[in-house]
């Protein structure tokens, strides 16, 4: 599509993506369905014939990190995983745990080395304000690829209160700028590969299809140029994932770094072919109104009798991907850098679009509970549309797993087995993006929420 900048006039519209993914699989019951065939990997142990790679998995801990580092060493990659364990530490501030009990990373190591026999390294550092190790780390490691998760993650935290406004930027854009860094200063030609959000786009400011990083624009006189889309973030946590972007922007033209930026939906689910293999390498599971991701908390929701909290109308359409598919990315990304000198890739990482009160009607019928339209605690427009392009990844392998209700059993199975470790108290929203919305959910009270245990 082509913008004539300064007028904001559509002028080329591409044809209409649909964003149902016809061609995607179906869901299905079991994990089982969706796991790589063993058969796959190739005899020198790495998947589909690809050259074995050292990899550097910042934030390799949480939510998206260790199950893309286990999915990693799993098809064969030697994996390093670093974290501060900041988001242990942030449980502890917001009083709640994961739904599931995670063990400490060096449970979690040594019980996928009995599992699969392989080997994941675990280093304890900030990336944000630990530069002279994390240099230190890329010289002795010398990586082939570095996967960036090492950030604050969650948008309502982001805007919870000035501190937590100013730790997400000061932790996000220093560490995103300090790996950029340490690459150029340990010398070695590492493959950054970030996590993103669709969120930089903003929601419904394309006037069409978003496309996969850039787009094509008329400037003033006619002069046609392709540039990076320009962003719109709607929290502080988002704002930080724009200034990722233009500093990975800079460095690659100021010193030729090569750095793949992947822009990421919703992430739903909770357990991948990794992690059930033995309960010690079970991934967290986020239900509270600050960390939890919108679908996980319906399903949560759901399996325990609560009416699930929409916020506003429920007419906020957004992107999703199964967290099995986040890990399948990442490797997609990393198989196939950018090379020396070329700008920066960007890929769009969701699998499909839908409407949130459309989410929550899934839920809702399989699950016999309530909608309840609470007052949004978001800054967002009640209604949006949104096109999404995710061309790239789909041409190189990817076969999204989309929605289905009997693939929601699995985070099902997952909450029923550890309910009794949910406080009640942190379903409903406790961060606002301003005094006004403040106000508007005054109402709610957390003490309200009963669960079926």
């Amino acid at each position: 599509m082509k913008f004539v900048l300064l007028i904001a006039t559509l002028t080329t519209p591409v044809a209409a993506f649909t964003t149902g993914f016809s061609s995607s699989r179906t869901a299905q019951l079991s994990l089982k369905k969706f796991q790589l065939n063993a058969e796959s990997v190739a005899s020198d142990g790495v998947a589909n014939g690809t050259d074995k790679k050292k990899i550097i998995v910042l934030g390799g801990d949480g939510f998206c990190g260790w199950p893309t580092s286990l999915y990693l060493s799993d098809q064969g990659h030697d994996v390093v995983v670093v974290d501060n364990l900041s988001r242990r530490n942030i449980d502890t501030e917001l009083g709640c745990d994961s739904l599931t009990p995670i063990q400490p990373p060096d449970v979690r190591v040594q019980a996928w080395k009995e599992v699969s026999g392989k080997d994941m390294k675990f280093v304890n550092l900030d990336v944000a304000k630990e530069y002279d190790l994390l240099v230190q780390l890329i010289k002795e490691e010398k990586p082939d690829s570095i996967v960036h998760f090492a950030e604050q993650r969650a948008a309502p935290y982001s805007m919870k209160t000035s501190k937590t406004k100013r730790y997400t930027v000061d932790n996000n854009v220093s560490g995103s700028n300090n790996l950029c860094c340490a690459v150029i200063d340990s010398d070695i030609d590492a493959h950054i590969v970030h996590l993103g959000t669709m969120g930089v786009y903003g929601y419904g400011t394309s006037g069409g299809e978003i496309p996969e990083g850039y787009i094509d624009v008329i400037l003033p006189g006619g002069r046609e140029a392709n540039i990076l889309h320009p962003a719109y973030p709607g929290s502080v946590y988002h704002a930080t994932k724009c200034l990722d972007a233009l500093l990975f922007q800079f460095y690659q033209k100021n010193d030729q770094i090569r750095v793949t930026d992947l822009h990421q939906g919703i992430v739903w689910g909770t357990n991948t072919p990794q992690t059930i293999k033995d309960e010690r390498l079970i991934n967290r599971f986020d239900y509270d109104g600050d960390y939890g991701t919108v679908l996980n908390r319906f399903l949560m929701q759901g399996a325990m009798g609560v009416p699930l909290t929409v916020y506003g109308t429920g007419g906020q359409t957004r992107g999703f991907i199964h967290i099995t598919d986040t890990a399948r990315c990442i490797e997609i990304a990393i198989n196939n850098p950018p090379a020396a000198g070329e700008r920066v890739e960007i890929f769009n990482q969701i699998a499909e679009t839908r409407r949130v009160r459309d989410v929550a009607k899934l839920v809702a019928d399989q699950t016999n509970v309530e909608v309840n339209l609470l007052p949004n605690p978001r800054q967002e427009a009640a209604e949006n549309e949104l096109d999404v392009s995710n061309r790239k990844f789909c041409s190189l392998g990817l076969d999204p797993i989309t929605l289905d209700a009997a693939l929601f059993d699995e985070v099902t199975e997952v909450v029923n087995k550890y309910k009794h470790r949910c406080d009640p108290t942190k379903i409903l929203p406790a961060s606002f993006w301003n005094k006004k919305r403040a106000e508007e959910c005054a109402t709610l009270d957390p003490s309200s929420v009963k669960v079926n245990v």
